[in-house]
């Protein structure tokens, strides 16, 4: 028989545990069954040699384990009760106090760092806040330029050259900085954001309507204001010029 076989053999049976009397693993009909605290005591009888003894079954104790929760530039010790034989391993995502977080470092008992470990070696687990990104900020007013932090879930996008609201006040976006390069028109979502730079947008007097077209188009959107009968503006006419004594003469010409 090769270790496939064994391998098959051992997938298909039943209430699996090892028989004293047959010294290896065996399949066997559960007798009885006695609650005991968490645990419990099993009389099973080994369906190989019908050997009849009693399997005790106890969880693992608990242990405390301090997390080192960080949140952006704050973070929070607690300690959280888990089964001395539970895993843990660098990347995993947890749920506590209806945040996400992210084991971003786990210490050994020893001192030393490792990438997983049962909870009965660990001395202490470092995570990382995931739903929540922090987006670092170049906000310039002028010649003037300051740095700030923007707190968004991380499904967030931004999109060059839009405006945004922050702290009260209107801002465009002027640039994204993604690590890779910069764009000033591209989205890109929160978590892929290096930096990004906003800039005051113009006052309201740079978007004034300059020329007739524009002061038509205005009038469309009712950027200047409510107007029930709005008069078209006159279109400026060279001195000198008739527009309709040229219309005049066009028409006698093709009378002829």
């Amino acid at each position: 028989m090769d270790d496939d076989e064994v391998w098959e053999e051992d997938e298909i049976l039943d209430n699996a545990t090892h028989c004293p009397s047959c010294e290896e693993m065996t399949a066997h009909d559960i007798l009885h069954e006695k609650k005991v605290g968490d645990g419990a005591d099993f009389k099973v009888r080994c369906t190989e040699c019908e050997r009849v003894h009693t399997v005790v079954f106890r969880p693992p104790p608990p242990t405390n384990i301090p997390f080192i929760l960080t949140d952006g530039p704050q973070s929070n010790r607690v300690v959280l009760v888990v089964d001395a034989d539970e895993e843990f391993v660098v990347g995993d995502v947890f749920e506590e106090d209806d945040m996400l977080w992210r084991i971003h470092q786990i210490e050994l008992r020893t001192g030393q760092h490792t990438s997983g470990e049962t909870a009965a070696n660990i001395a202490r687990i470092t995570a990382l806040r995931t739903d929540m990104v922090r987006v670092k900020l170049t906000l310039t007013r002028g010649e003037d330029s300051t740095a700030d932090v923007l707190v968004v879930p991380q499904e967030t996008t931004f999109t060059g050259s839009h405006l945004m609201e922050h702290n009260g006040e209107t801002w465009r976006i002027r640039a994204i900085h993604t690590g890779a390069g910069r764009t000033m028109r591209g989205t890109v979502q929160a978590p892929d954001i290096k930096r990004m730079y906003l800039h005051e947008p113009p006052k309201g007097e740079h978007f004034a309507p300059r020329t007739p077209r524009e002061r038509r188009q205005a009038w469309k959107e009712g950027r200047l204001g409510f107007n029930p009968n709005p008069e078209r503006p006159k279109e400026h006419v060279k001195k000198g010029v008739n527009p309709n004594a040229n219309r005049g003469r066009s028409k006698k010409k093709k009378r002829k």
